[in-house]
């Protein structure tokens, strides 16, 4: 049975989030992570106590992809909700943000969600399977690159 409590009483767990990317050959790459239901997502990790926003988003990155990073500005954020293994409802809370990498191999970490990780030429994004709430991010990111070149 899951919780009846409304969403706006459920506990937040603070997130962070990036979309990653690199430069290769006069092209913005970015790198995606693969989940179990077949999307195409960022990479997202929960803050540490008291840690700070900006070197918790470079640590998750480099827990779940294996790569440095280096913030350049936050994109924005959002919120959903969840359930936890006891079935308790979770308010979700990312901020995401853009970070730039070289463009090495990616090392996804072994974990029971994520099934691949993947560098995708900006042409190609539009192609992925994308949750919703992401598509926003993805495209001020796009937009704050291709803005950059002219």
């Amino acid at each position: 049975k899951k919780d009846k409590i409304p969403d706006e009483e459920a506990p937040v767990e603070k997130l962070v989030g990036a979309i990653v990317y690199a430069k290769n050959k006069d092209s913005f790459y970015f790198a995606f992570v693969h989940d179990i239901f077949k999307h195409w997502t960022l990479s997202k990790g929960h803050l540490k106590e008291g840690e700070d926003e900006n070197a918790g988003v470079k640590r998750v990155i480099k827990d779940e992809i294996g790569i440095d990073v280096a913030v350049k500005e936050i994109l924005g954020e959002n919120a959903y909700i969840t359930y936890n293994k006891e079935k308790k409802k979770i308010k979700k809370h990312v901020v995401y943000f853009l970070v730039e990498s070289k463009f090495e191999d990616l090392k996804l970490k072994e974990s029971g969600g994520l099934d691949d990780a993947k560098w995708f030429p900006i042409a190609e994004i539009d192609e992925l399977n994308f949750y919703d709430d992401v598509l926003p991010i993805i495209t001020k990111a796009v937009n704050i690159l291709l803005n950059q070149k002219k």
